[in-house]
C-alpha cells in the first residue's frame, strides 16, 4: 500500500511512525525540530490520516506498507521513532530488517501482549472508543463542537475526544462532516493491535543487539512498567530508557520539550 507522508528537512533519514488514531499532522512540531539534523518521514499508517483504507489492518500489513515505503522512497538505513502502535510496528519492522535500522527509538509501548492483562487491558477502552465512532453518523453535524458533544456521551476523556477529532475532515463534494480513520477495519482488527508484537512473537531473533534501541516513556503512563523492563532487556540486552516526568501516553504532546531533547540525545 502506497501511504501518504511528509517529508521535511535534510541528512540521515529518520521515520516518525504514529500511533492508534494518530497521524502525521500529529508529530508536525517534532519532525519540523528534527528536521534540522535529519530528512525526517512522517507517514500516515493505513487506515489513519490520508493514507488508504483497507479492511486488513495488522501488524504484517504495515510492516509491509513499510518495507514499500522504503523502496519507494529509496531509504536504505533509517532511525525509526515509533509511539505506541507505531512503536510495536518498528519494533516489528527492525526484527525483521535489521540492515535498514541505524537506530530504534520506542516511545511509551513495551513488546507485550496488551489484551490479557485483566482491568488493566486498554482493550476495552479502545472498543468503547470505536464503537462511539461507529454509532455516531458524523455526516450529520454541522461542527466539530457538535461532534464533541455526542463523543462526550461514550467518552469520559476530554483529551482524548480532543484527540479524535484531529480526525474529522470534510468530504471533498458534499463538504460533510467525515472521519478520515476506518473505525471498522481498526474494531474489527482491534485485538490484533492491542496483543501482537510480544515476546513470543520476537522468540526468533532474540536477543537483538544489531542496533541501538532506546524506549522512552512517559512516567504517568501505563504502558511501559518497571515489571516491563526486565523482559525487554532480555529483548533488548542493550536498550537504554529514558523517562519524561509529567507526561503520560501521549509524551510527545504532553512534555514536547523533554521528549525532544530526549530523542536528540538518544541519536
Amino acid at each position: 500500500m502506497e501511504l501518504y507522508f511528509r517529508k521535511k528537512g535534510s541528512g540521515d533519514p529518520l521515520v516518525i511512525l504514529h500511533g492508534l488514531y494518530g497521524s502525521s499532522d500529529n508529530w508536525l512540531a517534532v519532525a519540523h525540530k528534527l528536521s534540522e539534523k535529519y530528512t525526517v518521514y512522517s507517514i500516515d499508517h493505513r487506515n489513519h490520516g490520508h493514507s488508504p483504507h483497507h479492511p486488513s489492518h495488522t501488524y504484517r500489513d504495515m510492516v509491509d506498507d513499510l518495507a514499500e515505503f522504503f523502496d519507494n522512497q529509496e531509504v536504505e538505513k533509517a532511525v525509526l521513532l515509533g509511539h505506541s502502535m507505531g512503536g510495536k510496528v518498528a519494533i516489528s519492522f527492525a526484527a525483521d530488517n535489521p540492515e535498514k535500522v541505524k537506530k530504534l527509538i520506542v516511545a511509551d509501548i513495551a513488546p507485550k501482549d496488551y489484551l490479557h492483562l485483566g482491568d488493566e487491558s486498554q482493550y476495552h477502552l479502545h472498543r468503547n472508543i470505536l464503537l462511539a465512532l461507529l454509532e455516531m453518523d458524523i455526516d450529520r453535524f454541522s461542527d466539530r463542537e457538535e461532534v464533541e458533544e455526542r463523543l462526550a456521551e461514550k467518552i469520559a476523556d476530554r483529551r482524548i475526544i480532543r484527540f479524535l477529532l484531529k480526525n474529522t475532515g470534510r468530504d471533498s463534494q458534499s463538504h460533510k462532516l467525515k472521519w478520515r480513520l476506518n473505525a471498522a477495519a481498526l474494531f474489527e482488527n482491534l485485538e490484533e493491535i492491542v496483543e501482537s508484537v510480544n515476546r513470543r512473537q520476537l522468540d526468533g531473533h532474540i536477543p537483538i543487539t544489531a542496533y541501538p534501541v532506546v524506549f522512552i516513556r512517559g512516567l504517568e503512563s501505563p504502558y511501559i512498567k518497571d515489571g516491563d523492563i526486565p523482559v525487554i532487556r532480555e529483548i533488548y540486552p542493550e536498550a537504554r530508557f529514558v523517562d519524561i516526568p509529567g507526561a503520560g501516553h501521549w509524551l510527545h504532546a504532553e512534555q514536547p520539550e523533554l521528549f525532544l531533547k530526549a530523542v536528540l540525545e538518544c541519536c
